[in-house]
């Protein structure tokens, strides 16, 4: 660490012949526990307290000016206090003078926090080192430092030091900080160290990801008057023939021309719609979230982040390869004929919009079996002033019941089918939010496909929890949700507590705030905070609706089918969090 001793502020320590007696000697001065050590008639001073795990330095060796802390083996400059080792941080070190036989040390001594906590971070997302990650985001979150700075710094370092682009760690930092306005504040560092840390581990072993440069001498924007369908067949033409060099570059070049970012967003939609349900679900999701993180980090580095999602566009597997999707109902050729029509049946239900109002009779036919009625019941809604937005909020709630209803005697692995459905569905409602495109909507007809291929899961349906009087009230009914969580298939119980809570009145704020703590102490799941997301994020718009509660319903079930975990990664938090408190780790347990 740098000091500054500009202004001294000596407290007298030892005499100095104590020390050379002691070799090691512990001293407090003004509330600070120092540790004192003379090496060849040269007396360091360090705080007591390691940096690592809190342990004491007291009593380690000092040999050849370097302080080697006996519980975790750090290695100190006993001068300075810089660690040699990153996973412990430096030590705070204090100057020392000799005067008349006395030990004066100076605790003017004083460093740059924030700085310090800034390159802290980096260091942890470089070496993947969670504790260290866990330590920086609780201090600058302290330092009153706003979440979104560490956000930026973690999406700037998963995009640019992951050779694949954009991944699950992405997504995952982005999901939560969207949470993050639905949880606790005690729980908003614990939300960033989880995304922080997905996007160090994500990055691990991994060569960087070399980005490529705008096309030269291109026209400016409005001295074309096609260059945005320039550029959007362009990269759609790229992205059909799997050529993601030549995709990256038009869009660079597209974003360095100024195309505004909804028409960006419209031509990345529209490739990924090209074919059907992408690497079921996974790539139109992560365009959302690139283009949400792209919205919290205020369009910053948009080349950046938007080029990393190219590659795994352009390499996605595409559902009409599939058999589950050719055989034995071809729905890959059912769709194009839907889509050819959707011109019309726009322009039909132009005059009528705002007056749809069935979406009750739609999600039941959604959760029929026979295709072709669900693609037929899409187009007339549509005909009959159903918004683009409505449409695909429908089929987003009507995938959300696969989960609500999804029986416990299939396979574990069958939560995920459902899943990637609902977030899927999730992911084209947020997309349409943003940019009204008609090639987006086609993915509203992917999602109610991959709902209908899902109806095996609900074979026979769970039953939604009913209205159902309970003798405890809401907050008490609240209080028994974690120990649910602690148990293993508490799914059923879990979600009639939950619709027990919300059919009583129960504070929606409260539950997802309890709901992403206990999300929070397991061990980072991708699926699992996806699911939690587009939850919370699908009540908002249905808030206080019966559906609203199918849909935290749907969650809780998700949630509590994967709980517990080992929550080692919490743990790791909680070391974190006590050493930010002061708190002594070494002390014997109870």
């Amino acid at each position: 660490m740098n000091y500054s001793n500009s202004t001294d502020f000596l407290v007298r320590a030892a005499l100095y012949e104590e020390v050379k007696s002691a070799g090691s000697l512990l001293v407090r001065l003004q509330n600070l526990t120092i540790s004192l050590w003379i090496e060849n008639g040269k007396i360091y001073a360090l705080d007591n307290r390691c940096p690592h795990m809190g342990f004491p330095l007291h009593g380690s060796p000092c040999k050849d000016g370097i302080v080697t802390c006996p519980w975790h083996y750090a290695r100190f400059d006993a001068a300075s206090g810089g660690t040699f080792d990153s996973w412990a941080d430096d030590v705070r070190a204090f100057p020392v003078k000799v005067i008349d036989g006395e030990v004066w040390v100076n605790l003017a001594a004083s460093f740059e926090p924030i700085e310090h906590q800034r390159q802290r971070l980096t260091d942890g997302l470089q070496q993947g080192i969670s504790l260290v990650i866990a330590k920086s985001t609780l201090a600058l979150l302290q330092l009153n430092i706003s979440p979104v700075e560490p956000f930026q710094k973690g999406l700037r370092f998963g995009t640019r030091y992951n050779q694949a682009g954009w991944g699950s760690g992405l997504s995952i930092l982005t999901c939560l900080m969207n949470l993050l306005p639905y949880l606790d504040e005690i729980d908003k560092p614990l939300a960033l160290y989880q995304g922080l840390s997905a996007v160090a581990n994500d990055s691990t072993d991994t060569p960087p990801r070399w980005g490529v440069h705008p096309l030269p001498h291109q026209p400016a924007l409005g001295e074309e008057s096609n260059l945005v369908e320039r550029f959007k067949r362009w990269f759609r033409s790229f992205i059909e023939v799997r050529n993601a060099e030549a995709a990256e570059r038009t869009l660079v070049s597209a974003i360095t021309a100024g195309i505004n970012p909804l028409e960006i967003a419209d031509i990345l939609f529209s490739a990924a719609t090209d074919h059907r349900y992408l690497d079921v679900g996974h790539t139109v999701d992560f365009i959302n979230k690139a283009l949400e993180a792209l919205d919290i980090n205020g369009w910053q580095d948009a080349e950046l982040v938007l080029g990393s999602l190219v590659s795994g566009l352009a390499n996605a597997s595409r559902m009409e390869e599939s058999n589950a999707w050719r055989y034995p109902v071809d729905l890959a050729a059912m769709l194009p004929v839907a889509f050819d029509s959707l011109p019309s049946v726009l322009e039909k239900g132009q005059s009528k919009r705002g007056q749809w109002s069935g979406q009750e009779k739609l999600v039941s036919i959604l959760l029929e079996d026979d295709p072709q009625k669900i693609i037929d019941a899409l187009l007339n809604a549509l005909s009959c002033g159903c918004t683009e937005e409505q449409l695909a909020g429908v089929v987003a709630y009507a995938a959300s019941l696969r989960i609500a209803q999804f029986n416990l005697n299939n396979e574990f692995s069958d939560w995920d089918s459902a899943h990637h459905s609902f977030t899927f569905a999730h992911a084209v409602h947020q997309g349409l939010r943003r940019v009204n495109s008609i090639e987006l909507l086609r993915a509203v007809f992917d999602a109610a496909m991959s709902i209908y291929l899902n109806r095996f899961l609900n074979i026979p349906p769970a039953r939604l929890p009913s209205v159902k009087e309970s003798d405890l009230k809401p907050d008490e009914l609240l209080k028994q949700l974690p120990e649910l969580f602690d148990r293993q298939q508490q799914v059923s119980q879990a979600a009639h507590l939950v619709a027990s809570y919300l059919y009583q009145k129960g504070d929606a704020k409260k539950l997802m705030a309890m709901l992403g703590k206990l999300m929070l102490r397991e061990n980072r799941d991708f699926h699992v905070i996806q699911e939690m997301e587009a939850a919370f994020k699908q009540y908002s718009f249905l808030n206080g609706s019966e559906a609203g509660i199918h849909i935290l319903v749907a969650a809780t079930r998700y949630l509590a089918a994967h709980a517990p975990t080992r929550r080692t990664s919490y743990q790791t938090y909680q070391i974190a969090e006590r050493l930010s408190k002061g708190d002594r780790l070494f002390e014997a347990e109870n």
